[in-house]
């Protein structure tokens, strides 16, 4: 670590938040710590936060920091070493046909339709599915590190958008969705399959995939990226070998 970035870590504060009802686990209360202040926060110093356990929400980063709870893991695959299942090669086959561009952070209309026609569909009563404009663009379309927004389309339709952030040792998946409205679709894992062959051509070794929670449905799909590691006890260690198909 270069001495600027050891001077600029050490300044940051960290604090913890009041407890908030848990979106994971029903009943269970939630408390993060956070990184402050968020100028200070420049893609070296991100990149050193996420290989610590944090992630970060619009310009809001934090980490799980419960007092009962220890079941938020930070999660990477290891790209070189990753293989897809046969239903993974399958979704890719099944949506490659997508046409999909890169593009620094803005705001356009149909992203927030898409954004809102996801959340209603896929998250309903899930706290985000009534958020406003502006709730969404502090979310999504605020960053003070290198954040990339990915368009899928078929055609000209809007299908899937993804935030990206790029790290020194790797992506980091912020947020993505897409239309609910497809049949048969398998557009999430299409995008962490885009996501690592991104990560091999820019010739970084992880994609971090935020936290896994064993007990959260939500988390389930994590799990199917092998060879996946987390950060427990302060080490990335492999967890959930399992046989691939």
């Amino acid at each position: 670590m270069s001495l600027l970035k050891d001077i600029q870590l050490s300044a940051l504060h960290l604090y913890l938040t009041a407890p908030y009802p848990c979106s994971y686990l029903e009943g269970l209360e939630a408390r993060s710590q956070v990184a402050t202040p968020s100028f200070l926060i420049t893609t070296p110093i991100y990149s050193e936060l996420v290989r610590n356990g944090f992630r970060r929400s619009g310009t809001f980063t934090y980490r799980p920091r419960c007092d009962t709870c220890h079941q938020c893991v930070p999660v990477r695959v290891a790209v070189d070493d990753f293989k897809p299942t046969r239903s993974q090669r399958r979704s890719r086959k099944q949506h490659s046909g997508l046409n999909v561009t890169l593009h620094a952070l803005k705001d356009k209309t149909e992203y927030f339709e898409l954004y809102r026609r996801y959340q209603e569909a896929r998250h309903r009563n899930g706290g985000m599915d009534d958020d406003s404009p502006e709730q969404y663009r502090n979310f999504l379309l605020q960053s003070h590190v290198d954040t990339l927004l990915v368009e899928f389309r078929e055609n000209e339709a809007l299908r899937m958008v993804s935030v990206v952030d790029v790290l020194q040792d790797g992506l980091s998946a912020v947020y993505t969705f897409y239309d609910p409205d497809i049949p048969h679709s398998s557009f999430g894992t299409f995008n962490v399959l885009w996501q690592i062959e991104l990560c091999r051509k820019l010739q970084l070794p992880y994609l971090y995939l935020g936290y896994w929670i064993a007990d959260s449905r939500k988390m389930a799909y994590k799990a199917n990226f092998q060879p996946l590691q987390g950060l427990q006890d302060g080490v990335w260690q492999g967890i959930l070998q399992k046989e691939q198909s």
